[in-house]
Formats: structure tokens, sequence, C-alpha cells
């Protein structure tokens, strides 16, 4: 008889954790100033006032940075510290080169649970809440960035100061295991090696320190004197990773450890809320960042059925997908799903969606989305699929689809010809399919 894995059970808040009520405090007071500054743009930025914005990124302009400086009694630097800070908390939320409150300042008296999540946004971010060292080279800045959770991990079991050397050492030793991971073999002749503590001082000393100092910045830590100590904000916030991972663990379909393209294919048959779960699952166990770079990867390919469900898996990542889907929303690919994934980020009803999109597009999209099917689904699906176009007959469809220039659409055009079964429309069918093989009109 097959039997069922055991259940991983979440791991129990640690011990001396404070009330959620007071984690609230905590996350508040870290988060003042941001939450200032955001009020402040909000009563000076509001609907029918300039946008106080500059480079598209809703990044404060210059004047708007000076008038805030003033106003607030703070300088131009800390209010752009804490204006990014705000970006990052989710309390100002930023849409193309305007920004407005987020729905976190708007709860900020009222949700302890918004304020927390604020704050677990920016600690998930704490590597962009605190420029890396100029000098140093992305990769092994990645490389640090991947492996402080299991620092944190330390940090937390040990329940106390931890000297920075230690600390060092246990990073070494995970960079080491992540490259191991990547099968980096160094090709040629190689110097010989630093001995390992030296490297490891060398190497990864100041990106350490880095580290340490970026989480220090955003409250889920106290270092100095050579050490680090958990506050008891990161105490929690490390408890709560570690409950995600759990939960991943338990992924229903086993996809957990699966590349992108490979989870979204075993995720294609599952009913809608089952795929919710896999792709949260998938997502708990991975850095949200890099997690939304493979989704975009893996939808940037030729398989048009991956394509929208990386748009549905990024639906679940929610507002910090936002700058990713925005950035993408140019490439003729994806912009169809781009633009449909942010009208509903929006607040667009999913059902009124489809309008934020030209008739090309929309035409467009009806054609990878029947390559999808063609791809992956049967033929009564795809004969189905004719009545979400939005041309109101068949041949107004056709003579949109030959000039959408999707590089699927003869393919799409012969699939549905050889399903459909009215054999007129069959015939219509081939024969736009031919026009679109040769060239033809």
């Amino acid at each position: 008889m097959n039997q069922r894995p055991p259940r991983r059970t979440a791991p129990r808040p640690p011990e001396g954790t404070p009330a959620r009520s007071e984690l609230a405090r905590m996350a508040r007071t870290v988060l003042a100033d941001a939450a200032r500054v955001a009020r402040w743009a909000d009563a000076a930025l509001g609907p029918g006032r300039e946008s106080g914005t500059a480079d598209g990124k809703a990044t404060l302009s210059v004047a708007t940075t000076e008038r805030a400086a003033d106003e607030l009694g703070l300088t131009p630097a800390q209010v752009r510290a804490d204006w990014d800070t705000a970006r990052l908390a989710g309390l100002v939320e930023v849409h193309g080169d305007s920004a407005r409150p987020g729905w976190r300042l708007r709860a900020w008296n009222r949700d302890d649970s918004a304020v927390l999540r604020g704050w677990v946004a920016l600690f998930d971010a704490w590597s962009l809440a605190h420029p890396e060292p100029a000098d140093q080279e992305a990769g092994a800045v990645a490389e640090v960035v991947s492996a402080m959770p299991q620092v944190l991990s330390f940090l937390q079991l040990s329940a106390g100061p931890v000297p920075e050397a230690q600390l060092l050492d246990l990073l070494g030793q995970r960079v080491t295991e992540l490259r191991t991971e990547r099968c980096e073999v160094p090709l040629g002749p190689q110097p010989d090696p630093l001995p390992r503590p030296e490297a490891d001082a060398v190497l990864l000393g100041p990106l350490l320190d880095w580290a340490l100092g970026a989480l220090a910045a955003v409250g889920a830590l106290t270092y100095g004197d050579g050490q680090a100590t958990l506050t008891p904000l990161g105490n929690w916030a490390v408890w709560v990773k570690l409950e995600q991972i759990c939960v991943a663990a338990q992924s229903p379909a086993g996809n957990i450890e699966q590349g992108a393209e490979d989870m979204l294919r075993g995720c294609a048959q599952l009913r809608p809320k089952a795929a919710r779960d896999e792709y949260r699952a998938w997502l708990a166990a991975r850095p949200v960042g890099s997690a939304v770079t493979e989704l975009l990867g893996a939808a940037r390919g030729e398989d048009a059925l991956l394509r929208g469900l990386a748009f549905e898996a990024l639906r679940v990542v929610g507002a910090p997908a936002e700058p990713d889907v925005r950035s993408v929303a140019d490439e003729p690919t994806l912009r169809p799903y781009a633009l449909l994934w942010l009208a509903e980020h929006d607040g667009v009803d999913p059902e009124d969606a489809h309008e934020v999109l030209t008739r090309h597009e929309a035409t467009w999209l009806w054609v990878d989305t029947a390559a999808a099917v063609a791809d992956h689904g049967e033929a009564p699906l795809l004969v189905r699929h004719l009545e979400s176009a939005v041309q109101a007959t068949v041949p107004a469809l056709l003579d949109e689809v030959q000039a959408v220039g999707h590089p699927r659409t003869v393919q799409v055009l012969v699939a549905l010809a050889a399903a459909h079964p009215d054999p007129a429309l069959a015939k219509a069918v081939r024969r736009a399919a031919f026009q679109v093989h040769t060239g033809g009109s």
C-alpha cells in the first residue's frame, strides 16, 4: 500500500517572541521616517498636483526632494532614503512614472498585519535598501545575498550575539556550496589558492560587513563590536521564512525543487486552486527577485502555455513583481500579458482588464493562447476558443489574425481547420493559413 509521506510540521515561534501587537509597534518604529515622508507626499503630491517624480521610476525630483526636506526639517539625503524605504515597504506604490500611497499606509494605524507585511517586504529587500560596495563584482554580491538566509538561520539558532569571524566562516562555506551546486569548475591553470580563512577575509569580509550593515539598517539585527544579534523583529521574520519553507516542502505536486519551466509544466494539468498552491510553495522556497526573473524567463520561451502560466504565478507574487512586469511591457511577446497583469494589479476587475489592450494586442493574445491550446489541449477546446475572440465574425478574425504577425499563426490556423466540424468554415481557415504561409492575400 502506498503511504503519503509524513507532513512536516511548521517550526514553532522562538521562545520569548513578542506578541504580534508588540512586533507591529517595533515595525512602526523602524518605518516611522518612511511613513512620515509617504504621508507628506500624499498631501503635497496628491491627485491634481505635480507628480514630483523625475526619471520615469517614481524617484523624487530634485525640487520635490528639497521642498520635502525644508518642510519636514530633514536633509535631502534623508528624504531620498526615506522615500526609497517607503517604496520598498509598500507605503508608496509606483505606477509608471508616478507614485501613490499604498494600502499599507492607509491601514497604518488600524492594521498590525499591514504594518508587519510592510516591514517584511523591506526585510526581503534588504540588499536594495543599502547599496552594495561599488568595488565588488555583481556575481560575488549575488552569491552573498543568496547565502545570507543560512547566516540568518544560524543567528536565530544561536539566540544571542555571534562573532563576525564565525559568520564569515559560515558565509564562506555556503558560498562554496552554491558554487558546487552550479558545477562551477574553472578551466585552465589556476593560481595557488589562498588558505581558506585568508580567502574568506579577503573576498567575503567586506561583503559580509555590507550585508550585516544593511540588515541592521532595516531593523533585522544589531551589528557592532565584531558581532551580530538578531532583533526581535529579525528573529520573528526568520521564523516566518522557515515556516514558509516548511509549507513549501509539503508542495502537493512536488515541484518545489524544479526550475520555473519544469514547475510550470508540472502545474499545467492542475486545477486553478491547486496550481496556485504550487506557485506559493515554489515561491516560498526562493528569493522573490530571482523567482520573478525565472518566471519571466520562462514566459519569454516558445511555449505559449508556459507564458500564460508564468503570469498566473506572477499574480500570486503580487506587488513585489510589479516593477519587473512593468519593465517587460514593451516586449511584444509579453506585452499583452503584462498589460493585463498591471491592470489587475491596479484594481481593474479581471473581467474588464482586456479593455486595456488594443485590438492588435488582443488579437495577438488570442493567437498566442490558441497556440497553447493547440500544443497542449484537445481539439474541442480549440474550437471553443473561437468564442473568446474580440472580432464579431470569423472572417473579421481571420483578416486580423493574418495581419497580426504572430509566429505561430500558420500552425494555429491549420490546427483550427483540422478541428472545426463545419466544412465551410474549416475551408476558410485553411485558406487563411495558406495565405499567411505564402505571404499572399
